[in-house]
């Protein structure tokens, strides 16, 4: 089969679209035909390294968190989802990813897809949309009513937040460029604001209930986000920029998503009953894997790129 992986950590250069063994699957696994993967800024940085300490892969590394596609073999002890099940996932982080024709995946993490889009457009759903789900509902505790900000509303998890916060009541306040600004204003939002023409402490009429933050940062960052939240208040962050919060009269959490399969369930039945949409920026070759990497390190990317092998 066809994968795209890397032998050795680096610039865009070490990523191979080469041929791979067809992996077997084992106790517990499915093996899934690939119909699309989705490109995350992580993938960048376990293509460079930067996550080597923390979480550390095996080489050749495949990268993919992504992944929808079809059912075509069990292992040993598998029941479901059934041969033929079309489906998706998140993929165990430091594992082989769904950047092949064929990727082994936990039945566990795996989902029907949305009955109602393509199989491959599926695929940009489970990393962006559990990461919102967690951060509003799991960490945020939000409830209808509040005043929420979302900032970075212009990438691929933001627009996923806005819609969901949007539906669970909330006014939602969204920072983004303005090559975003359309996409974030038609997702929801009530307020868009530029952040490369002014500051979010400026653009605030009122401080926020809940701060989701989606930008990487320092503290002195998250300071300036704090000061916009009312004591009491929570901010929920998707990076950790370090530094000491803790007199802060605001809650902080910082997280990493996971997969969580009742969570995925509940997003793809919003997807099919049209009340969750996707925003899917272009669809690419596998083989173009290594171009769009540069595209993102530019900071050429907007909404999400699928890749297909």
């Amino acid at each position: 089969m066809k994968a795209l992986r890397f032998h050795e950590y680096g610039d865009v250069d070490v990523l191979r679209y080469e041929e791979a063994p067809t992996p077997r699957p084992g106790p517990g696994e499915v093996l899934v035909a690939v119909a699309a993967t989705a490109f995350n800024p992580v993938d960048r940085w376990f293509r460079t390294g930067a996550m080597k300490e923390i979480m550390p892969v095996r080489l050749p590394h495949t990268l993919g968190l992504d992944l929808a596609g079809t059912v075509v073999a069990h292992g040993p002890g598998v029941q479901g989802p059934a041969i033929g099940a079309e489906v998706i996932g998140f993929l165990p982080m430091t594992g082989p990813g769904a950047g092949a024709e064929y990727v082994t995946a936990p039945a566990e993490l795996l989902v029907l897809a949305p009955a109602t889009i393509a199989l491959a457009d599926a695929a940009a759903i489970p990393v962006p949309a559990l990461t919102a789900w967690q951060a509003l509902f799991e960490h945020g505790n939000l409830v209808a009513g509040q005043r929420v900000l979302v900032n970075g509303a212009g990438g691929g998890v933001g627009g996923f937040v806005v819609q969901l916060a949007k539906r669970a009541g909330a006014e939602v306040i969204a920072t983004a460029s303005p090559r975003s600004a359309h996409a974030v204003d038609a997702a929801g939002a009530d307020h868009v604001i530029d952040y490369t023409s002014t500051t979010i402490t400026d653009a605030l009429d009122a401080p926020v209930d809940l701060a989701i933050n989606l930008v990487i940062g320092t503290a002195k960052d998250t300071v300036a986000l704090l000061d916009g939240i009312v004591p009491g208040g929570t901010l929920v962050s998707a990076t950790q920029p370090g530094g000491d919060f803790s007199d802060r009269p605001q809650r902080v959490v910082f997280f990493s998503v996971r997969s969580d399969t009742t969570q995925l369930t509940q997003i793809v039945d919003l997807v099919d009953l049209g009340r969750l949409q996707l925003d899917i920026k272009a669809r690419r070759p596998l083989s173009d894997t290594a171009q769009v990497h540069q595209l993102s390190e530019d900071g050429a990317l907007r909404g999400r790129t699928l890749l297909i092998p």
